[in-house]
């Protein structure tokens, strides 16, 4: 295929797609037509494919193909009610991988739609760091000014560090060392580097929750104030199991600096594509 017909092609799948309810769609009855079919009734073959690799994938199949109806002009001024499906970007790709590839269309439309669908998957894990990520700086800040507030109250280094523990082995049921070791973390690291980001999140709460009850209740002293933690510890595992998240059952999750340098290093080259 030449560079001038791929680029065509490419301009002709950009412009059939619109945006419905804040989803990318595509007509099934445009897609025929950019596929190279010329009776609907093959191409709706090829949908019902599409669907049942949907269906064996265990995605939403009435997501991906929604059926609705269509009206279209007759002569005489009459109109007629013909089947319509609108396709998401991942059907697209479906009934793409369900067609003849030797037409040129399709085989294009295969390698269009795979090369989009693994973008947005891209995207949704790029996300998905990110939202990690700031997880982690979250807690950070949150442990912080925690360790602010309990010095105040006569609370040393060693002694919030022992607190943090017995708020670990209240939330995972393992103290922190143990919690390192079944996660596989590096005893010189935070483990909250290597959790996932509901388990972050989970111990940025607790955290708060402390913070603020120290100073409410205007608690002092190591035991008041190890007592607070492991309570709102608990507080928070106990609202996880009742949504049937067992903490300490969770995989670990890639070590954060790991993640965090990843997302730098692909900015860094999505500005030098700008330049």
């Amino acid at each position: 295929m030449k560079s001038e017909e791929i680029k065509a092609l490419f301009a002709q799948f950009e412009q059939a797609s619109a945006e419905v309810e804040g989803v990318e769609c595509w007509s099934a009855r445009e897609l025929q037509n950019l596929l190279g079919y010329s009776q609907w009734r093959r191409f709706a073959e090829t949908i019902d494919r599409a669907k049942e690799a949907c269906r064996n994938a265990g995605e939403n199949v009435a997501y991906h193909f929604a059926d609705v109806g269509k009206t279209i002009a007759m002569p005489k001024g009459a109109e007629r009610q013909v089947d319509e499906v609108l396709l998401t970007r991942y059907a697209c790709y479906l009934i793409a991988q369900n067609g003849d590839s030797r037409k040129e269309q399709i085989a294009f439309a295969q390698n269009y739609f795979a090369v989009q669908t693994r973008r947005a998957e891209i995207i949704e894990q790029r996300i998905l760091d990110y939202e990690r990520v700031k997880a982690r700086a979250k807690l950070a800040e949150t442990e912080k000014i925690l360790s602010g507030v309990l010095y105040e109250r006569g609370i040393d280094n060693q002694g919030f560090a022992i607190i943090r523990s017995k708020g670990d082995r209240a939330l995972f049921r393992l103290d922190t060392n143990m919690l390192k070791r079944r996660i596989g973390a590096p005893e010189n690291r935070p483990v909250a580097d290597f959790l996932p980001t509901i388990s972050i999140k989970a111990k940025d709460l607790a955290a708060e929750m402390t913070s603020v009850n120290v100073q409410s209740k205007d608690l002092k002293g190591q035991q008041p104030i190890e007592t607070e933690h492991v309570d709102n510890n608990s507080a928070v595992r106990k609202m996880l199991l009742e949504r049937g998240i067992v903490p300490e059952d969770l995989p670990p999750a890639e070590d954060i600096k790991k993640v965090e340098r990843k997302l730098k290093s692909d900015e860094k080259k999505a500005l030098k594509n700008k330049k």
